[in-house]
């Protein structure tokens, strides 16, 4: 197992010493770097020019629709999955899941 002298148990103690104070300066260190980036950061996120909003026209003289009731073929597909592909369509092109029409959903 080898001899255990004096020496080389100062140089164990001394290499987990230094470990230590390295992880207390990091935790020190930390903390600031991360308060000089978000002061760097922060001009140029007033900076940036926040996106135009265009105003919802108002909708023409249409016939309102109540609702559709209509069949969707489910092919390999249980209803919740349907539905949850359904309301990602609805959100992804901003279209209202009632103006939808879907003739069939398939699982690839």
């Amino acid at each position: 197992m080898g001899n255990l002298t004096a020496s080389s148990f100062l140089v164990a103690l001394s290499g987990m010493v230094i470990v230590f104070i390295m992880l207390i300066v990091l935790c020190l260190i930390i903390p600031i770097i991360s308060k000089v980036v978000l002061a760097v950061q922060k001009p140029q996120i007033n900076n940036r020019v926040a996106p135009t909003t265009r105003p919802k026209a108002e909708p023409a003289a249409q016939p309102s629709i109540i609702g559709v009731a209509g069949e969707v073929a489910l092919i390999d597909v249980d209803e919740k999955t349907a539905a949850c592909i359904m309301a990602i369509v609805s959100h992804e092109t901003g279209i209202p899941l009632s103006e939808l029409i879907f003739k069939s959903i398939k699982a690839i």
